[in-house]
């Protein structure tokens, strides 16, 4: 999916990431902050931010927090909330502007995955933690969330013959837990927690009238026919039963690790 590795693809997609994917990841955020102890002195980094679900959380909790996307429109987003103790800049995690070991904690949420290097994302969140501070790192387990995932099994029930695109290095090596565990470890980490953390993505019946808008970057669906699409739609008018909105369970892996 190299289209994830373009800024100028997320800008254009970030109006409809703040209405739909922003709510839903918020709720992984809760979890993953629940588990670092964070206090009006801290200072918080929130790398690949997106419209900054995490980073406004962090905010509320009384947290100085700086939130970087290499997408100038997430970044306007946020900055479009004038949260007070919220600094947004535009910045490549992979390649962070930023001193070494200057943040209580950082985070991403959904992001460092999704990263060409994503070994050199890790690193730098390390680089830039202080000595006895967090790094947390949340990722999805299987292939992907919500919508994806129940593409792919779909597919994988329906044309059991098929074989599904392959999964980036990134999210094949970082969904199980000790993937992730040694990752954080390599990257200059120590004492990696991983939990996994399951929400229901609502999937809105409207979301059937376009389905090229919903599956569209997925290779999965892309290539499939005409005849096959019509199939996997037949099968998801029949999963809703006539329901506005279609629970699908997802799970995250929540990585939290303490730097040397």
């Amino acid at each position: 999916m190299r289209e994830f590795n373009k800024a100028d693809h997320w800008d254009s997609a970030a109006d409809r990431y703040e209405k739909t994917a922003h709510p839903y990841t918020a709720r992984y955020v809760e979890a993953a902050l629940a588990r670092v102890p964070l206090t009006p002195a801290s200072r918080v980094l929130d790398i690949a931010a997106g419209t900054g679900a995490l980073a406004l959380a962090a905010a509320r909790i009384g947290a100085q927090v700086l939130a970087t996307d290499f997408s100038p429109g997430m970044i306007a987003r946020i900055e479009a909330k004038a949260v007070p103790n919220v600094e947004a800049r535009v910045m490549d995690g992979q390649a962070l502007d930023l001193p070494d070991a200057d943040f209580d904690a950082v985070f991403s949420i959904f992001g460092v995955f999704m990263f060409p290097d994503w070994r050199k994302g890790l690193a730098e969140m390390a680089r830039v933690t202080r000595p006895g501070g967090y790094g947390v790192v949340a990722v999805w387990q299987d292939r992907g969330a919500g919508a994806f995932m129940l593409l792919g099994q779909l597919i994988r029930r329906l044309f059991p013959e098929r074989d599904l695109s392959p999964m980036p290095e990134a999210m094949a090596t970082l969904s199980t837990e000790k993937g992730l565990a040694d990752a954080l470890f390599e990257a200059g980490y120590r004492d990696p927690q991983i939990e996994l953390v399951t929400r229901d993505f609502e999937l809105d019946m409207t979301a059937m009238d376009d389905l090229d808008a919903l599956f569209g970057p997925s290779p999965d669906w892309t290539s499939l026919d005409a005849g096959q699409k019509g199939v996997i739609v037949a099968e998801l008018r029949r999963m809703m039963e006539g329901r506005p909105q279609l629970p699908i369970p997802s799970t995250a892996l929540i990585g939290v690790a303490r730097r040397g």
